[in-house]
């Protein structure tokens, strides 16, 4: 059995091993193939005759599918599973299936990291003592910018999940009181001292507004100007889950005007970043590139998940089955 990964890199830069595959079959690991939908003959030619493809975010079109008859498994490195046309595999009996629950610690984690980022501004103050700034200062101490307390804020979190639930303990945990709308839960589902609200009253009453719900078409644009015009100038917003999300001129404007008091991202509408993404001049905003899933504990988790998936989908229990 012929196993290709298109681009193994993004999951394993070096500090893991693809073992587990290969004691299932012949494995080829291409560090990168092709990330856009126009590369698919790439897609096609790196695949052959394997049977079984995993992919992290390197799409596979209906034409690549249509391309690779032998294909008789497709497994996403990833939780989000867009980059595959999930109608055309099912049209051609191609199990896919994706990692649901590798990354949950380490997204909570990121977003406190960004938020912690906004509220103390950690980096720039290092950056200022190291280049001298506080040797030279005539006070015995000085902060760039106001410094932030979270205790007692308003957080509210869109989306209530796995990572909705693990933001909401450290919420709860730095004092902070914690709001949540999702659409799927109930009063007994949530943790203690945690209020399910509409969304209109996360957009109102929220100090931090932090996303955790999958795209749908129904909430593409969520956070758009006429949300952003019922929030606080204090408010905070904070996207680890997905770009589009986001309308990112309205949330540019806004930032700009001061509309809002600030925000951080670790996701974008496109990614790569495109150069002329409105965020990139946007005040007191803070972008990084796709890493809240990407500790190595994190990722080691992900690749004996993707293992796994593996499997059972051999012994004929296929599991995280998306199609």
């Amino acid at each position: 059995m012929k196993i290709v990964v298109l681009d193994g890199y993004t999951l394993n830069p070096g500090d893991l091993t693809w073992d587990g595959f290969g004691e299932i079959g012949d494995i080829v690991v291409h560090d990168r193939v092709s990330y856009t939908l126009d590369g698919q003959e790439q897609v096609v030619e790196a695949v052959g005759d394997a049977e079984i493809v995993l992919t992290n975010k390197t799409p596979i079109t209906r034409e690549a599918i249509e391309s690779m008859p032998k294909v008789k498994y497709i497994g996403v490195l990833a939780t989000g599973y867009n980059v595959v046309d999930i109608k055309a595999a099912k049209e051609r009996n191609i199990t896919v299936t994706n990692i649901p629950t590798y990354g949950t610690f380490a997204v909570a984690q990121m977003t406190f990291a960004l938020l912690l980022e906004i509220c103390h501004h950690v980096g720039i103050h290092n950056e200022m003592v190291h280049d001298g700034f506080w040797n030279r200062n005539p006070d015995w101490c000085f902060w760039k910018y106001p410094l932030i307390e979270l205790a007692d804020k308003t957080l509210g979190i869109i989306g209530y999940g796995r990572i909705g639930r693990a933001v909401g303990q450290i919420g709860l945990a730095m004092g902070m009181k914690v709001l949540v709308h999702d659409q799927y839960i109930t009063d007994g589902d949530t943790l203690e001292n945690v209020q399910i609200v509409e969304l209109d009253e996360i957009f109102r009453k929220s100090d931090v507004i932090t996303l955790h719900c999958p795209l749908t078409e129904h909430n593409k644009g969520l956070i758009n100007k006429t949300a952003i015009d019922k929030m606080k100038k204090s408010a905070i917003i904070i996207n680890t889950s997905r770009g589009p999300l986001i309308v990112e001129q309205d949330l540019a404007d806004a930032l700009n005007s001061g509309r809002i008091y600030g925000a951080a991202v670790d996701v974008v509408s496109h990614e790569p970043i495109e150069a002329d993404n409105p965020l990139l001049s946007a005040e007191k905003c803070i972008i990084t590139p796709h890493i809240s899933w990407a500790p190595k504990e994190s990722r080691e988790r992900l690749m004996q998940a993707a293992v796994e998936n593996l499997v059972k989908y051999l012994e004929g229990n296929p599991v995280n089955v998306i199609n």
